[in-house]
């Protein structure tokens, strides 16, 4: 990404191309032990995803900064593994039970389902450790891990929002209740990237 392309086409592969360079350096190999956790999580990273949230994070940044600052695409890598992680317990058999994830085995089918949780929950550790040594000030870094953790959490967060789901199963839907469900457990986390991102490069509350 050396500068912002004129298509959105090009600038959503430019971003997910670097984006997917930094998961490779931030995620283990499956040569390391214990390989079978590390190939899991691979599995599911690498399934073919658009990469949306991080290339919002990253463009929010360049919006802020005028060009991509140093960086960031381990912020929006780390924004990714928590997408994957969520993607990864969403398709169990406890909650939606799928067996194909963009046209591939999901992660329980393809290793098992304790693996599976597990590697979600190793995906989400990585993803807080990659942040927590992002190269932002360090006011900066506490703002964001805050955000996101409210952002895929309970209340109004991605947890919360599945949790909805799962409970709405049986009962007639209403608009008030699909807004919130779409709100928390799919727009809390692209919502953000974007915030997150405009403070990795500086930006101020106003």
């Amino acid at each position: 990404m050396r500068e912002m392309p004129v298509d959105v086409k090009s600038l959503i592969q430019e971003g997910a191309e670097l984006t997917d360079r930094a998961l490779e350096a931030l995620l283990p190999g499956v040569e390391t032990v214990p390989a079978s956790i590390h190939g899991a999580m691979r599995h599911s990273t690498f399934a073919g995803g658009k990469r949306l949230r991080p290339v919002l994070a990253m463009q929010a940044a360049v919006t802020i900064a005028g060009k991509l600052p140093k960086g960031v695409e381990r912020l929006g890598a780390a924004i990714e593994m928590l997408h994957t992680y969520s993607l990864i317990h969403d398709d169990l058999p406890a909650l939606d039970n799928d067996d194909l994830r963009r046209g591939k085995p999901t992660c329980h089918v393809a290793f098992g389902e304790a693996i599976a949780i597990l590697a979600g929950d190793a995906l989400q550790t990585r993803a807080y450790e990659v942040l927590a040594g992002l190269e932002a000030p360090p006011a900066a870094v506490v703002q964001i891990v805050g955000l996101i953790a409210q952002a895929t959490g309970t209340v109004d967060g991605m947890i919360g929002g599945q949790v909805l789901d799962l409970e709405s199963e049986h009962t007639k839907p209403t608009p008030q209740l699909v807004e919130a469900i779409h709100r928390a457990k799919t727009g809390a986390l692209i919502r953000v990237s974007v915030v997150a991102g405009g403070i990795y490069a500086g930006a101020s509350a106003e």
